[in-house]
């Protein structure tokens, strides 16, 4: 008895070093070859899994802690938007979601009644409903990630996805309502759960406003960051928790936990210190949705399951992309967003155990439908490169709109020609410094080809394009674009490619400024840093201060400013260094004397 407590350990360390060594080598693979890391994440399940290497033997206990990164990234994508925003996408949410999951799963309903004619259509409806369900888990960090959370496909694939999770307590009922099993006495079906689901998160959103705020309040004036860590993760643990116990999405308690703390000053030092939690999780998910898939199913019949899985995505993309039309996007935005939400999702495996348990499908057909959503979510990856090319080209009747290859050797390159990026490309100018200029809005570029200046079209992000440009022969590339996501990590690329050229970046506040400073040889402006020095110059000037004084201020300001960024960015947490700031409880005392 006294060896089991060591045996347990020994396991999961041996389970650890199997995992994350198995998501390693894959990602690393995978991520080589442009593909991204979920199919890395789901190859690498499929190897150790118990239809591969046999390295792991309980899949579903591991898919199972790993749906918490679900829970923690509905509870970041809550902290992104505040309930005024939701109202403005209450339209999407409203409509356009329902349409997409009543259509898709329709669609679905059909294929399956076709394709497979010895189901029964209560068969057939709850597996079809679930497949158009789509991967928040894989949707969502790609958003992110590429900053396009608030382009306009963007939003409209976001409100798609929250209605999704929200259909979960509607499709359950479906299934529910369907069940040939004996029924369970103390279940919640029917209207009653949509009830307790609406009274439910009306009780977190009091909650939030009378006992968490004031929670944050109080650990904020103990400034220790641990305790953040532990009341922001205790908020999500709590809010899935309600969720789950009425037999709702967990992952849905965890948005409204999110959306509540969306205007608190306390949003960003929480956002920071549950990210890592969320992308570990994450991780481990699609290693379990690897490890679960049944190779034999495919096995036994390819050409039928990548068939299904064919039409599971043209189905999807076709349906999308014409509501995309309808709710008013344009073509390229619409086959994007298609693309992007065209895989099944992982709540589609938890609708299948229920149908099963349900006593409405086999086994076998819970395996066969979970093999076709594995596969509509390995083929994203590559949906995304076509996407992504898509993004890249040129609008129509642009032919105006010249690529970068055709601009002559330059000192400079600037991406970026709008209010930033004009005051820059001046300057360096005026410095004798020859420039070229890149923008990816046609508009920016016809508007500056009026005032007699070359803009070349492209995305100056991507390395192919950076060295059609010259990038290799400029001494600098100056990033002026207004993308808040921009980090060190993903500049890293650049840096590789670029290794003499000195990088310059615009940051929009200072937690991007903290992101960027992971990296010495990048140069950081932040935006409205020196605007607001101005501006403070001309009010002390107004109110009759000393020059010295002021360059005395202004001074101990910056050298301030400078000691709390380092202060900020070696311990990772924004509270640090409060001592350097003006005004604050503790700040180190500075006076200028007054007349």
């Amino acid at each position: 008895m006294e060896d089991a407590p060591h045996n347990l350990v020994a396991d999961v360390m041996l389970g650890g070093v199997v995992l994350l060594g198995a998501a390693l080598i894959a990602v690393l693979i995978f991520r080589r070859l442009g593909l991204g890391a979920v199919l890395g994440y789901l190859v690498a399940g499929i190897a150790i899994g118990p239809d591969g290497l046999g390295l792991i033997d309980a899949p579903e206990t591991i898919l199972a802690y790993s749906e918490i990164g679900i829970i923690l990234l509905l509870f970041l994508v809550g902290l992104e938007l505040s309930p005024s925003r939701l109202w403005l996408l209450r339209r999407d949410i409203l409509l356009f979601g329902p349409l997409q999951v009543t259509l898709c799963g329709l669609g679905m309903f059909a294929i399956i009644q076709l394709a497979m004619p010895s189901f029964s259509w209560e068969a057939a409806l709850v597996l079809g409903l679930p497949l158009a369900l789509s991967s928040t888990a894989q949707v969502l960090p790609l958003l992110q990630s590429r900053g396009r959370m608030k382009t306009d496909y963007g939003e409209k694939s976001f409100s798609i996805l929250l209605f999704q999770d929200i259909s979960i307590v509607p499709l359950l009922t479906i299934v529910a309502a369907l069940s040939r099993a004996p029924a369970d006495e103390g279940a919640i079906t029917g209207w009653r759960l949509v009830l307790y689901a609406i009274l439910a998160i009306l009780g977190l959103v009091l909650a939030g406003r009378y006992l968490l705020s004031p929670l944050l309040r109080l650990v904020g004036k103990i400034s220790e960051r641990e305790l953040f860590i532990v009341t922001g993760l205790f908020t999500v643990c709590v809010s899935a928790a309600v969720m789950q116990a009425i037999g709702v999405s967990p992952a849905l308690g965890a948005f409204v936990a999110g959306v509540m703390l969306a205007e608190s000053p306390y949003r960003h030092e929480l956002e920071a210190d549950i990210d890592p939690f969320r992308s570990i999780l994450l991780g481990l998910f699609f290693l379990a949705v690897g490890m679960l898939l049944d190779v034999d199913v495919i096995i036994a019949q390819p050409l039928f399951v990548a068939g299904l899985a064919l039409a599971l995505v043209a189905v999807k993309i076709a349906i999308i992309f014409a509501l995309g039309r309808f709710f008013g996007l344009k073509s390229k935005p619409s086959i994007i967003m298609a693309m992007l939400l065209s895989q099944g999702g992982e709540f589609a495996f938890v609708l299948f155990t229920a149908a099963q348990q349900a006593l409405l499908i086999e086994p076998e057909a819970a395996s066969l439908f979970g093999a076709v959503v594995t596969l509509s979510m390995a083929s994203t990856p590559f949906l995304m490169i076509i996407a992504g090319k898509l993004a890249a080209q040129k609008p129509k009747g642009a032919a105006q709109l010249d690529d970068p290859a055709l601009a002559s050797q330059a000192n400079v390159i600037i991406v970026g020609h709008g209010r930033f990026g004009q005051q820059v490309s001046q300057i360096m100018q005026a410095a004798g410094r020859s420039v070229t200029l890149i923008d990816i809005n046609p508009r920016t570029i016809d508007i500056s080809g009026e005032f007699g200046v070359k803009v070349f079209y492209g995305d100056g992000t991507r390395i192919d394009l950076l060295q059609r440009a010259g990038g290799e022969d400029a001494q600098a590339i100056f990033f002026c674009i207004d993308d808040r996501h921009m980090t060190a990590e993903s500049l890293m690329p650049v840096r590789e490619t670029f290794p003499r050229t000195k990088l310059f970046v615009r940051a929009y506040d200072r937690q991007q400024a903290l992101a960027l400073m992971e990296d010495n040889g990048i140069s950081i402006i932040r935006e409205l840093f020196e605007s607001s020095i101005r501006m403070s110059v001309d009010a002390l000037k107004f109110f009759g201060t000393d020059r010295e004084a002021i360059h005395e201020i202004i001074a101990e300001f910056r050298r301030r400013d400078r000691s709390r960024l380092k202060a900020q960015f070696s311990s990772g947490d924004l509270h640090a260094g409060k001592r350097h700031s003006f005004g604050g409880d503790d700040s180190d005392d500075f006076l200028i004397a007054q007349d």
